[in-house]
């Protein structure tokens, strides 16, 4: 596979960038690094706004290589796609679809979720530790 083997299966289309949008979502990203650690927000939030910074960064890497993910599996499509345009690691990127999946969950399926997975944790490890 190659992101040209992408594009002929309409998974990405051709894409043109500039100076600006690479800045403009780096902008984006500088941002979300920053707010995704105030600790008054929820970690259900905070996990959106650091998947969102990691994204647009991705996004980036794949607008510099000439190219934009279709829409159908987009998120998706980004994150696959660091394999060819940073060419990452498999683990790095099974981490990061992960992240999406959990988003997806904690978002659409069950507000609170990541929450709530955060408080079985600690309490499995404070029950752990009294034993």
């Amino acid at each position: 596979m190659s992101l040209q083997s992408w594009l002929n299966d309409g998974w990405l289309s051709e894409h043109k960038t500039s100076f600006a949008e690479i800045d403009e979502l780096f902008s984006v990203v500088d941002r979300d690094l920053k707010d995704c650690r105030v600790s008054e927000l929820s970690p259900d939030w905070r996990l959106n706004i650091a998947y969102n910074a990691a994204l647009q960064a991705s996004t980036a890497a794949l607008a510099a290589c000439g190219f934009r993910a279709a829409r159908d599996s987009h998120h998706y499509r980004v994150i696959q796609s660091l394999a060819y345009t940073i060419k990452a690691e498999k683990n790095l990127i099974l981490q990061f679809d992960r992240f999406r999946k959990k988003r997806n969950i904690g978002g659409y399926v069950q507000a609170g979720m990541f929450q709530c997975l955060l408080t079985f944790k600690k309490r499995k490890a404070r029950q752990k530790a009294i034993k």
